[in-house]
């Protein structure tokens, strides 16, 4: 019976995990269209200049 509930908790949390690293990779693609959106709509008044559209 413990290895039975040994699996069964270790089936649930590799589940949770790869439910896990599938949402960090969605935030990752969101976090990467926005940063290469700042470069494509960066103000019209910084396009001859070298400023940036960050304040890193």
């Amino acid at each position: 019976m413990t290895a039975l509930l040994l699996v069964l908790l270790l089936v649930v949390v590799l589940a949770g995990l790869g439910f896990l690293v599938k949402v960090v990779w969605w935030v990752a693609i969101a976090v990467l269209a926005i940063w290469i959106l700042g470069f494509v709509f960066r103000s019209a008044d910084a396009a001859g200049s070298r400023s940036r559209w960050y304040r890193w």
